[in-house]
């Protein structure tokens, strides 16, 4: 005896045409389809068990379908929920309202709007236990506590869920304090000894990390509203600075707030309201701190050096801004690095200076502060020349200095010839006389002497009284052996010295190096000028 009733055999005969099946047929084919039911549900079973699930879906009797070879059933989709309806005037009879769909209508509806592609984007949702006000987080406003500290939610199935709301940033009473005095001193600055005890504070304390944001918040307002004040902004560079020294502070976080404000005290038109301020020094110390902050967190941040020569090559080079903001460029460059002056300044430097000369001259600018100004720009780019040649040069190896003194002695005078402290010119040094031969009753050497006869000192021994003439100092039988010695060894020392000099300037002078063009390059733009930052060996190496 089948389950299933021959009813419905006939019924589902006659859903598919077959109206004339005999109840013989229906019954014999109930027990058939009972065991197929059976089956398929089974196989359906295994699928979910596989799939690790404890409810059975329609996906199972699909994949149940297709393991017997059947071809699954269509408009079953385990997300939807089948929706059974009572047959009206049957109290026991269900049937599953499944509307029927017309082709044409489905070929005929507008296509739907197509699925936007699926991203990944990264955004904070708390620095430091304070939520950004950005747009992927939600605001304030619409996760306000309620009274009671917490916020509920309904979920569909009508259990609450508490939502952790951002977490509020809390100072104590102290930090508020001291926060406050800081910024008093800073803006006032009516006790200077206090203020340099502040920035002690602000470079070795160790608990003021979570007063960081409200300084980098101060100091960026501060820097915006005072660029006339001059003290202020020196004030706050040193703020600035005390905080990069503290090693108890993660300031990484807060560099793209900071350095705004301190690139604008380098390049900004006018630092200060008054010709007395020296808005130089505060340019200088800025781009000290440009490069300390580049040298440290240059490995964290790749693109902060680049992105800051950049910002300072423009203002280098732009010829719309003044000559204060292009000292202030060429600062911030050579506090970079001879390398960033070799690659930066270096190949503009002829045409630079090529505008630069009319504002030195008095014929042509008759302003006098501009004419300071471009004095200034000269000298900061005299001196970033300057450095780079050194860096260059001592790269080699070290020759000795020249000797500052040279003293022979002889059985008659002594001789001292002291060079010249000022450093000479090639010039100079052919303008001057040949050597001179000083004839003795022993044998000598030539000495090159520039003194007068008020220069030497006459040394007369006092006769022996035993009547030996070879006694004292002025004998002349043993001067000629300690003269020949010491000439050797001073032409030996000389040949060596001279074969190291030679094996130097070849190495100076190769193409990959590039060191002897660059000196002859910076001798042509700045003439004896530069002699300055060349050490005295190298120095008289190239003269």
């Amino acid at each position: 005896m089948s389950i299933v009733p021959k009813e419905n055999i006939e019924v589902i005969s006659q859903s598919i045409g077959i109206n004339n099946l005999s109840p013989d047929v229906a019954l014999a084919l109930a027990p058939d389809v009972e065991y197929r039911l059976r089956e398929i549900m089974q196989e359906a079973i295994k699928c979910m068990r596989h799939s690790r699930r404890t409810r059975l879906t329609a996906d199972d009797v699909d994949g149940a379908l297709n393991l017997r070879n059947v071809e699954p059933l269509y408009g079953f989709v385990s997300g939807c929920p089948l929706r059974f309806k009572r047959a009206v005037g049957h109290r026991d009879l269900f049937y599953i309202d499944d509307k029927d769909v017309d082709f044409k209508d489905v070929i005929e509806a507008p296509l739907p709007k197509a699925p936007l592609d699926t991203g990944l984007v990264c955004h904070w949702l708390a620095i430091e236990g304070v939520q950004p006000a950005i747009p992927e987080n939600a605001p304030v406003e619409v996760l306000a506590t309620p009274s009671d500290g917490k916020k509920y939610e309904q979920k569909d199935d009508g259990l609450p869920v508490d939502l952790k709301l951002p977490v509020k940033h809390v100072l104590s009473r102290e930090l508020q304090l001291y926060f406050d005095k800081i910024t008093e001193l800073v803006v006032s600055r009516s006790d200077v000894i206090l203020l340099k005890k502040a920035l002690v504070s602000l470079a070795t304390d160790s608990g003021l990390h979570p007063l960081v944001p409200y300084f980098t918040c101060f100091i960026a307002d501060e820097v915006s509203r005072g660029l006339s004040d001059y003290p202020l902004l020196f004030a706050l560079m040193r703020v600035v600075y005390s905080l990069l020294q503290n090693p108890h502070i993660h300031i990484e976080p807060y560099l793209h707030q900071l350095m705004p404000s301190v690139v604008t005290c380098l390049v900004a038109k006018r630092l200060g309201n008054r010709f007395a301020d020296n808005h130089w020094e505060l340019r200088d110390f800025t781009a000290n701190l440009v490069a300390s902050i580049c040298k440290r967190f240059g490995h964290v941040y790749n693109t902060l050096q680049s992105r800051l020569t950049k910002t300072l090559v423009n203002a280098f080079l732009d010829p719309k801004r003044t000559l204060t903001q292009h000292y202030g460029a060429i600062q911030g460059l050579a506090a970079l690095g001879p390398s960033v002056i070799r690659l930066l300044i270096l190949p503009n430097l002829e045409s630079y200076l090529r505008l630069l000369e009319p504002e030195l001259l008095l014929e042509k600018q008759k302003n006098e502060i501009k004419r300071h100004e471009a004095w200034r720009v000269y000298g900061a780019l005299l001196s970033a020349a300057g450095q780079c040649i050194y860096d260059r040069l001592k790269i080699f190896p070290t020759l000795p200095s020249p000797v500052p003194q040279s003293f022979w002695k002889t059985n008659e005078r002594v001789i001292l010839t002291t060079p010249n402290k000022r450093k000479r010119s090639v010039e100079y040094m052919e303008q001057q006389p040949p050597l001179k031969k000083i004839a003795t009753d022993g044998p000598t050497g030539l000495v090159v002497t520039n003194s007068s006869q008020s220069q030497m000192q006459v040394e007369t021994a006092p006769p022996d009284p035993s009547g030996n003439a070879n006694a004292g100092p002025s004998s002349s039988g043993q001067m000629p052996d300690k003269s020949i010695l010491n000439s050797r060894g001073r032409r030996d020392r000389a040949d060596v010295q001279s074969v190291k000099k030679s094996a130097v300037l070849n190495q100076v002078w190769k193409d990959e190096l590039n060191s002897g063009q660059l000196l002859v390059s910076l001798f042509q733009l700045f003439g004896e000028d530069i002699l300055p930052f060349i050490p005295a060996p190298e120095m008289s190496l190239f003269l």
